[in-house]
């Protein structure tokens, strides 16, 4: 059968006719808002490697959440930077720490938002890493490392404490991201039995250990003291092993699968969706936000117009959400 020659310039010549055949789309619906809480009133601190990026008190919080809503953005995720820091990042799941009251702030202020909360321990303990780490001595007012191993199951206990206290505090989904072995079920199990069986689990399922997080560790003053994540986060060589924790997190119980960081994983997320027919996230990071907007401020690039690229190229990929810090930005443009 002889079909006729199919001339795509045609369509291309007319904007309506182009957003009629587009066949990925991408609005605000599709991004989630990261915001950092941190203590005192009236504060919002600029972050120097993320510009247009700010720790916030509350209070600035909730002004902050309000404003998102408004451009018709339906998500946030919190991460907090609390008073105190111990070695067991023991104010990660007081009810009165810095997320908690973010997020009852946030829900009582902003009702409609969906307040989704990071739940791992690197920004509440004082080494810096996810978990309880075992195998380190201090000399000479030092922290010396040894052979620097993080106790899997100790921090399951812990991770625990922080999600339940999340979801008393009105959290509508809890986010762990500390990629220890178990967590979700873990998680699932101990909401369960405390009657928060309705709020879902989006795992960081597929987190790699990326150079791409620097910025991030300024934000959320969460640098490792000693040694690095390698152990617990997965190797940048490795896509089957993407396959296999995605698995093992939805044998447990995960709602939402991610994968962390996006662009230079956009092979992951397409191969994830082949695999898995489940909502989706992928995490524009703060790496890849701070290059773009470095190289937009050197007037290297239209930042606009890559924003929307790059946004566009996880949704091609596969991903239903986008956690972006680009998504007041992008909303903003669209209107």
């Amino acid at each position: 059968m002889m079909f006729p020659e199919y001339r795509p310039r045609r369509l291309r010549r007319s904007e309506a006719l182009r957003a009629m055949v587009r066949e990925t789309e991408l609005s605000p619906d599709h991004l989630i808002y990261p915001l950092f809480a941190c203590p005192g009133r009236g504060v919002r601190e600029p972050i120097g490697s993320m510009p247009g990026i700010f720790q916030s008190s509350v209070d600035q919080i909730v002004e902050e959440a309000a404003r998102v809503s408004d451009l018709g953005i339906r998500a946030v995720l919190l991460f907090g930077i609390p008073e105190k820091k111990d070695e067991q990042g023991s104010h990660a799941w007081l009810p009165s720490g810095i997320v908690q009251q973010a997020v009852e702030a946030i829900k009582k202020q902003v009702p409609g938002l969906v307040v989704i909360t990071d739940v791992c321990m690197c920004e509440y303990t004082s080494h810096g890493h996810c978990g309880i780490i075992h195998g380190h001595r201090k000399g000479k007012g030092i922290e010396q490392p040894l052979d620097v191993q993080v106790d899997n199951d100790a921090t399951l206990e812990m991770l625990q404490k922080v999600a339940l206290s999340h979801a008393r505090a009105g959290a509508d989904m809890v986010a762990p991201s500390d990629m220890m072995d178990g967590r979700v079920g873990a998680i699932r199990e101990i909401l369960d039995e405390n009657g928060f069986d309705h709020i879902p689990i989006m795992s960081y399922a597929v987190k790699y250990a990326s150079g791409f997080y620097g910025p991030f560790r300024d934000a959320a003053e969460c640098a490792p003291q000693f040694g690095d994540r390698r152990t617990y986060q997965m190797d940048p060589a490795n896509s089957r092993e993407a396959i296999r924790e995605t698995m093992l997190d939805l044998e447990e119980g995960a709602d939402i699968i991610m994968v962390k960081p996006g662009m230079p994983y956009l092979d992951i997320v397409q191969m994830l969706r082949q695999e898995f027919n489940l909502p989706l996230a992928v995490y524009q990071v703060s790496g890849e936000y701070s290059m773009i907007k470095a190289a937009a401020m050197n007037g290297w690039l239209d930042e606009e117009s890559v924003v929307r690229e790059s946004l566009l190229s996880f949704r091609r990929a596969g991903a239903d959400l986008i956690i972006t810090y680009f998504a007041k930005d992008f909303a903003k443009a669209l209107s």
